[in-house]
């Protein structure tokens, strides 16, 4: 029941777009199929995507916030890292094409060390949009510690 679902969906997506977004129709497809109705099988699986699902919103945050600074993609990885917060290409270079694409950030290629580097920076419309994320940032840490405290000092009693 669920794979004819899906295959409406995707037969529906494939009509909407183009066959040139064929990966876009398909990606679609396999999220709503896999946030509808795969459930993981463990609580360690669960934890995982829980885990992940709230790091990709901290990732966000944290490539603005450190593109302050020019940086080239290993210089930007290596920067976050450094700071604790580890990254994988396969995450980074979507993510900075993506905010690009929104205009928060700006990029040029240029030539150092003898070779082509694609150097990010964000840009004045990305440095309103950084400012506005860590107040919502701050304020909802706020919220946090008070609720975790809140239990924690309940769970003493």
């Amino acid at each position: 029941m669920h794979f004819s679902l899906l295959r409406r969906i995707y037969t529906l997506l494939g009509s909407v777009f183009s066959s040139k977004f064929y990966l876009t129709a398909h990606t679609v497809c396999y999220t709503v199929c896999e946030v509808q109705y795969m459930q993981p099988t463990s609580q360690n699986e669960l934890s995982d995507s829980l885990r992940l699902e709230l790091r990709r919103g901290c990732l966000i945050l944290a490539v603005l916030a450190q593109l302050r600074v020019e940086h080239y993609g290993y210089t930007l990885r290596k920067a976050l890292a450094d700071q604790g917060l580890a990254i994988e290409e396969s995450t980074l270079y979507p993510l900075l094409r993506r905010l690009e694409t929104q205009g928060l950030l700006t990029s040029e290629w240029r030539e150092e060390e003898k070779r082509n580097k694609r150097f990010y920076r964000l840009s004045s419309e990305g440095a309103a949009v950084l400012e506005l994320l860590i107040a919502e940032w701050n304020g909802i840490n706020d919220s946090l510690h008070r609720i975790l405290e809140e239990k924690a000092v309940k769970k003493e009693r």
